[in-house]
């Protein structure tokens, strides 16, 4: 077995051991889940793709995908994407106190800057939060201390708080080899990670309750119509895995524009008919807050927002096709 496969189990078992309903529900009404983060802190999560695990930014990916069979309701995402930003841009980790957000205006003159970032995950959570600025970008720290917090939360109930600051940042450091847009791609892949872990766990609570519940004497699986809606379903799971794994594995390469823009779309294509039929089979039961259900396919409808919805993907794919010309498309296809 590779480290990284043991991490990934080690990580499973740390999400079903503490992600349960009554915690789903605790961070709804805004707790922090102080005591799970510090586990996972304890296990090194947060650094995975940092020098310092020595693991990468594809294996950070795939722990995303372990997190959102979970629903883990905690910033994991944007912990590991800061830390690896903050690693290559030689700058300390800070795998306890960190969130990311992605400033929605900026400006400044010397050194005091006013800055605002919009839905940061958990901001009013952590004790720093990170922001890139620039192309080539600039990895700049914010102690939570020193700036307004404006609560807010998604549709599935997760903190997106708006972050106000004026005063002297801590600049980081730097990375030459990353814009503003590349972290805007990578956030994007996290939300298609999530979305896909989601996803395969509403297959899993459906086919358990079509097979346990009976209706007319007989198991709802065994009815063709609940068959049909089950088999779509689990095309659309296996068509987000793979869109997910592609883009992926096309870290680190030119591909990963077209590639992620792929996923971004198709998985949020996916998720909204997942949703939808997950829901159908549960009957009445999936629509009660009492069954667990909601907490992923809200989670589902709330994540396939944040960073593009599939028609911002679409359009970018588009052009990327476009600007090579008509000669270049079908190379274009079949390099994909």
């Amino acid at each position: 077995m590779s480290e990284t496969q043991l991490l990934l189990e080690t990580a499973d078992r740390i999400f079903r051991d503490h992600c349960d309903k009554t915690l789903l529900d605790a961070v709804e009404q805004g707790a922090f889940p102080r005591a799970l983060w510090q586990v996972m802190v304890d296990n090194g999560l947060p650094l995975l793709a940092t020098p310092e695990m020595g693991g990468t930014l594809a294996d950070a990916v795939r722990l995303l995908k372990v997190a959102g069979r979970h629903a883990l309701p905690a910033p994991l995402a944007e912990a590991l994407v800061a830390n690896y930003l903050m690693g290559i841009g030689g700058c300390e980790s800070r795998a306890a106190t960190l969130t990311l957000g992605i400033a929605d205006s900026h400006s400044g003159e010397g050194a005091e800057v006013s800055v605002r970032l919009e839905h940061v995950p958990w901001a009013r959570s952590v004790e720093q939060v990170c922001y890139v600025i620039g192309d080539p970008v600039e990895v700049i720290v914010l102690d939570i201390g020193d700036c307004d917090i404006a609560p807010g939360a998604n549709m599935a109930g997760e903190a997106r708080d708006r972050v106000q600051f004026l005063g002297v940042p801590e600049r980081c450091g730097a990375s030459e080899r990353t814009t503003v847009q590349d972290v805007f791609d990578l956030m994007a892949l996290t939300r298609c990670a999530l979305m896909t872990g989601a996803m395969e766990r509403c297959l899993e609570l459906s086919c358990q309750y079509v097979s346990e519940r009976k209706q007319f004497g007989r198991e709802l699986a065994k009815f063709q119509a609940i068959q049909h809606s089950a088999a779509i379903m689990a095309c659309e799971v296996a068509a987000a895995v793979r869109a997910t794994d592609a883009a992926i594995g096309a870290l680190d390469t030119d591909r990963f524009l077209p590639m992620v823009a792929a996923a971004k779309a198709r998985v949020g294509e996916a998720a909204g008919i997942v949703a939808e039929i997950a829901h159908q089979l549960h009957g009445a039961m999936g629509y009660t807050h009492e069954h667990t259900l909601h907490h992923f396919t809200r989670r589902l409808l709330a994540w396939r927002d944040e960073y593009g919805r599939e028609t911002h993907w679409q359009q970018r794919l588009g052009r990327a096709v476009a600007a090579g010309g008509a000669d270049a498309v079908w190379s274009f296809i079949a390099g994909a």
